[in-house]
């Protein structure tokens, strides 16, 4: 079964620096509907203006993971951490017992697009922690790549949950399949671009949840970024 989430349901958060579309309930948008997917709790599509950004605030008890589609995004954080997030990096972050940060547009002139997710925790009380590596690929390369999974396989940023998160660049025509074991679920979400999913047809911004299903098939109809969580 495959239930699409379409771009213009989701809710919006909209300031004179930001303009930020919630695929699941957050913040002072509320949907009963729309709490989350498994243990996937929030994918926010946030873009921030120059000079714009969160001042430091405060999480506990997530896993947060940020991934930059166009700009840069600077992060400071209690543990000392310091970097600029680009096209291509992923940053996770656990924020356990409790971990304060802050995200800024890098740039003085461009906009950053990006999207910042949060994954419920095994459990509560982690350790705070921060990881950011570049999983950069060589244009459109049709396959998925594994860039967040359990105790760091295959290359992957560690999470702590039983989740993994698989990143595939399209050019239109391109394929990218996905075998699901039984038992598992997944979120698809589309980045950038458009593409069907075992016939459905998805735009930009547009989710959908997979349950009972055994193979997955993705087919991009325009240059495209896509996201895939396999869940539990």
């Amino acid at each position: 079964m495959i239930t699409v989430r379409k771009s213009d349901e989701r809710g919006r958060t909209e300031i004179d620096w930001l303009d930020s579309r919630h695929t699941f309930s957050f913040g002072e948008y509320y949907d009963p509907k729309h709490m989350g997917f498994r243990t996937l709790r929030v994918i926010n599509d946030d873009r921030v203006a120059p000079g714009g950004g969160f001042g430091t605030h405060a999480h506990r008890d997530m896993e947060i993971i940020t991934m930059v589609l166009e700009g840069a995004l600077e992060h400071k954080d209690s543990l000392g951490n310091g970097s600029v997030i680009r096209p291509g990096d992923v940053q996770r972050m656990t924020a356990g017992a409790g971990i304060r940060h802050s995200e800024f547009n890098h740039s003085e002139d461009a906009p950053v697009h990006f999207l910042q997710i949060w994954i419920l925790p095994e459990r509560e009380g982690l350790r705070p922690g921060y990881e950011q590596k570049p999983f950069a690929s060589n244009g459109t390369d049709g396959g998925w790549r594994k860039v967040v999974a359990p105790e760091g396989k295959d290359g992957a940023l560690m999470i702590h949950q039983d989740v993994s998160l698989s990143v595939a660049s399209l050019s239109p025509g391109q394929t990218a399949t996905y075998s699901l074991k039984p038992g598992r679920h997944a979120w698809v979400h589309v980045a950038t671009g458009a593409a069907t999913l075992n016939g459905n047809v998805l735009q930009a911004g547009d989710g959908a949840a997979v349950s009972d299903e055994v193979k997955l098939t993705v087919k991009a109809t325009e240059p495209s970024e896509l996201l895939l969580f396999d869940l539990a």
